[in-house]
């Protein structure tokens, strides 16, 4: 039943989000949180696992174009037939109280018969709900869940479904509000739809208003900044890599992870995009989000967390589901969780370094979690780890998972040298020292002149870009050239840069089959280039990611150069954030030039 994963929109109201296809359909949406059971479970099976469609009757079956009302994410979809042009209006608005969804059609030109079909399906497409009449509303209960429907068109039910066909003429504005409820809640929050959109339009002009950023992206940044928002959790200021579960990194593959969860590798480079673009109070709530989750014995922290701080992240196998175009399993949950990443404590001691240095100060409890961290780390940073992809395979020492202790270690060093701070530091700069000796002999192949995806491996990753962005050797030394370039020259595929290969004998991944090009490794690639005097090479990968957008700016996780199209959970904060990071850096190159530095 699914279109194409670029075929999706997004809305949202910062605390769950929905995917609407080009089709009208609304095919994925969890209530009342991101990580909550969907209600819309469509793009992983069939219309019977739930989905919400409003298009012309006349057999359209995509929107004639579509766009987000300026600056915001309401999402609007015209349909042009021999009998007029409508136009279907959604949204989510800022919650006060419970999550709507507002649907509002809009009659722009003649009279045009539309349809509209709402088929209800809680835990995950598997749970039909019993539905009855509530005077004009339609109220759907199962077990926790109630959904109430408002309209001024009733709706008819047939077959576990409920539909009807009306009539929209120019001029005519007719809405359909979702409500979502817990079931022991007998009455609905009634929403005007008309102000809801006013309120919601305001909210997000109002929003985009603090962004500082004014360079030749601006539209893309603003977009990406807007998404990026929608996939935060507002209650506590967690971001959530992607809304969705198991969209498949290879079609047909076994590939397919919950996303719906916040990982500390995001934290760093989401607090800089941020900052970087004015929003202090988003990096600010993120950076608490992100003290809050990891405290505790250090030993413990884990690579990451549910959108309120949760631990337990259990995967299970949503078996009645049979994935998105035949990609099973559909997972729920991450395993993941429970990997050890040696990486996470580097990202951690970066993020609250670079808060600091922004100027948001936390208390002495921040330092005293950064000592921690950094007292156990002395004793645990020599072990192998499943490193920055959580491959799942045998443990390695993966290079970036040690420059990473590094980076922990160098910034107790200058948070006691720059801030004042008290701890060990002689101590500290010798653990320092040792991390960074140990990387350069064993993770460094001297014969091609370039760092290595672990010690003693031949093959290389594209986290090793990430070396001189953290400080661990500067762009213009000549082990870092060639490591970009030898990464150019190997994992560069069809135009786009891969994580690593996984068709090798000695692939770190152990896991069948393949994957697409992870975008944020392509992204990285442009930033490299960029910095080592290569602009236009840069510039021009920036402007081939740009062209993967889809109509309306968004991006999955990864892209297949094979079939030409989006893999991948979607969209991902992790392809969004770095292309924020990009643009600011080309715009602050071109500053640079044209201002004869």
């Amino acid at each position: 039943m699914s279109g194409w994963i670029e075929d999706y929109a997004l809305i949202g109201d910062m605390e769950t989000a929905a995917l609407v296809g080009r089709d009208g359909s609304i095919d994925w949406l969890c209530l009342p949180h991101f990580d909550s059971p969907a209600c819309f479970a469509g793009i992983l099976g069939d219309e019977q696992n739930g989905n919400w469609w409003i298009r012309p009757a006349s057999g359209a079956t995509h929107a004639t174009r579509r766009r987000y009302r300026h600056e915001t994410l309401i999402l609007e979809s015209d349909w042009d037939t021999p009998e007029g042009s409508v136009r279907v209006i959604d949204f989510m608005p800022p919650r006060g109280g419970a999550p709507h969804i507002v649907r509002i059609v809009v009659g722009l030109r003649g009279s045009v018969r539309m349809s509209t079909a709402l088929r209800l399906r809680f835990d995950y497409g598997n749970v039909v709900p019993w539905i009855r009449r509530s005077g004009t509303e339609m109220v759907a209960v199962a077990g926790p869940d109630s959904v109430w429907l408002s309209s001024p068109i009733p709706m008819e039910g047939h077959n576990f479904s409920h539909d009807t066909t009306f009539t929209i003429s120019e001029g005519q504005r007719v809405p359909f509000v979702m409500t979502w409820h817990p079931s022991h809640i007998e009455e609905s929050d009634h929403l005007d739809a008309e102000k809801a959109l006013s309120r919601t339009e305001r909210f997000w002009h109002r929003w985009v208003e603090q962004c500082r950023y004014e360079g030749d992206y601006r539209d893309t940044v603003v977009r990406s900044l807007i998404t990026l928002k929608a996939l935060t959790y507002r209650p506590t200021g967690g971001i959530v890599a992607a809304p969705t579960t198991s969209l498949p990194e290879e079609i047909g593959g076994v590939r397919n992870w919950d996303y719906r969860y916040c990982w500390l590798r995001d934290a760093t480079i989401t607090l800089e995009a941020l900052i970087r673009s004015g929003y202090h109070d988003e990096a600010r709530a993120w950076r608490e989000w992100l003290v809050r989750a990891v405290a505790g014995e250090p030993q413990h922290m884990q690579i990451m967390y549910g959108v309120r701080g949760e631990r337990r992240l259990a995967e299970w196998e949503a078996e009645w589901l049979p994935g998105y175009e035949s990609s099973r399993p559909v997972r729920i949950g991450n395993a993941a969780v429970g990997q050890y990443q040696l990486d996470v404590y580097g990202e951690v001691m970066d993020v609250l370094h670079l808060a600091r240095t922004s100027g948001l100060h936390g208390g002495e409890h921040v330092w005293g979690l950064q000592r921690s961290l950094v007292n156990y780390l002395e004793w645990c940073w020599d072990e192998p780890d499943e490193g920055l992809w959580e491959v799942r395979g045998p443990r390695q020492h993966f290079v970036h998972s040690k420059v990473m202790a590094w980076v922990a270690a160098d910034r107790a060093v200058r948070a006691i040298e720059e801030f004042g701070k008290e701890g060990p530091i002689e101590r500290w700069k010798a653990l320092r020292d040792t991390i960074h000796a140990e990387v350069c002999e064993y993770g460094y192949d001297a014969r091609r002149n370039t760092f290595t995806q672990y010690y003693g491996s031949k093959e290389l990753d594209a986290a090793l870009l990430l070396l001189p962005e953290v400080g661990f050797l500067p762009y213009s030394d000549p082990r870092i050239v060639g490591t970009i370039e030898a990464i150019r020259d190997d994992l560069m595929i069809d135009g786009f840069v891969m994580r690593y290969r996984t068709d090798r004998e000695d692939a770190a991944d152990k896991l069948p089959g393949e994957e697409g090009a992870f975008l944020a490794c392509s992204f990285w690639m442009a930033n490299a280039l960029l910095s080592i005097g290569r602009e236009k090479e840069a510039r021009d990968l920036f402007e081939r990611l740009l062209s993967l957008r889809n109509d309306v700016g968004l991006l999955a996780e990864e892209f297949d150069p094979k079939q030409g199209r989006q893999v991948g959970n979607f969209p991902q904060a992790f392809s969004h954030v770095p292309l924020v990071t990009t643009a600011l850096n080309l715009s602050h190159h071109d500053g640079h030039r044209r201002g004869g530095n």
